[in-house]
């Protein structure tokens, strides 16, 4: 993997895949470059596709205290080393850093992000108030695994497939990225979506939820998708949280070029 140096030192991990326009996958919670490699391979033949490990995961280097700007910055270095305006995909709280990112100035050419995981409304902002809470306690206690099944029941995995997973040797893969729980929390803020700083987000975008996604999921994606200036949604059929690279491989294909072709056809 190639390196690129953040701005506060951090060592950023990442690799190419394919030729065209540059692409950016940003991961989502407990993601690193090698889960969004199936995607990348999909998308290769027609982009330069980016992947990355975020900071504090695989590869990449890691510094405290934690702050969204860190992971903003670390973004910017990656789009500088790729050269050009790239497009960005953002998978759950990788979208949503993504999204924080192009508020902050990020210059990408078209955005599109899967589910960020926001939990509008009252109840929603209770909701992630308690499990911020629970997440940080047993981070402080130094329970990583109960930080990882925290997440894995919160986004709604059955008990007996995570008492499974425990005996998976993914488990230790898991637990050992475990920490960065807390930035993806830090990066959904309250869990509103914020409407205000988002406004400023002039690029394209799409934002996608799955067809068999819950209803939260569903909400906020539309909520979302009415706060960004040039925002639309889609809702793939048959989706849910655990998106199928197969199935949005071609919807951001066509979204991140189709402009494109109709120029250089003009």
């Amino acid at each position: 993997m190639d390196k690129t140096l953040s701005r506060d030192g951090t060592l950023i991990a990442y690799r190419r895949r394919g030729e065209g326009p540059p692409l950016i996958l940003v991961g989502g919670a407990l993601g690193t470059a090698a889960t969004e490699a199936p995607l990348a391979r999909l998308l290769a033949p027609r982009f330069e596709v980016v992947t990355y490990d975020r900071r504090g995961r695989g590869a990449s280097g890691d510094r405290s205290p934690y702050a969204v700007e860190r992971e903003i910055e670390d973004l910017m270095a990656l789009a500088e080393a790729v050269g050009g305006r790239p497009s960005v995909f953002g998978v759950g709280a990788g979208g949503a850093l993504a999204l924080e990112a192009l508020a902050a100035g990020l210059p990408a050419a078209r955005l599109a992000v899967y589910e960020p995981p926001y939990t509008p409304g009252a109840a929603g902002l209770l909701f992630k108030a308690g499990c911020t809470a629970r997440l940080h306690r047993l981070l402080s206690a130094g329970d990583r695994a109960g930080a990882v099944e925290l997440f894995l029941t919160v986004t709604g995995v059955a008990a007996d497939t995570i008492a499974r997973m425990r005996r998976a040797p993914l488990w230790r893969t898991l637990e050992s990225v475990a920490h960065t729980l807390a930035y993806d929390d830090a990066v959904l803020g309250d869990g509103a979506v914020p409407a205000e700083r988002f406004a400023s987000v002039t690029a394209r975008t799409l934002v996608v939820c799955g067809g068999f996604s819950t209803a939260t999921a569903r909400t906020s994606s539309r909520l979302l998708a009415d706060a960004l200036p040039r925002g639309r949604h889609r809702t793939l059929t048959g989706q849910m949280r655990e998106l199928a690279p197969q199935a949005v491989a071609p919807v951001l294909a066509e979204f991140f070029t189709r402009d494109v072709y109709v120029r250089q056809a003009s």
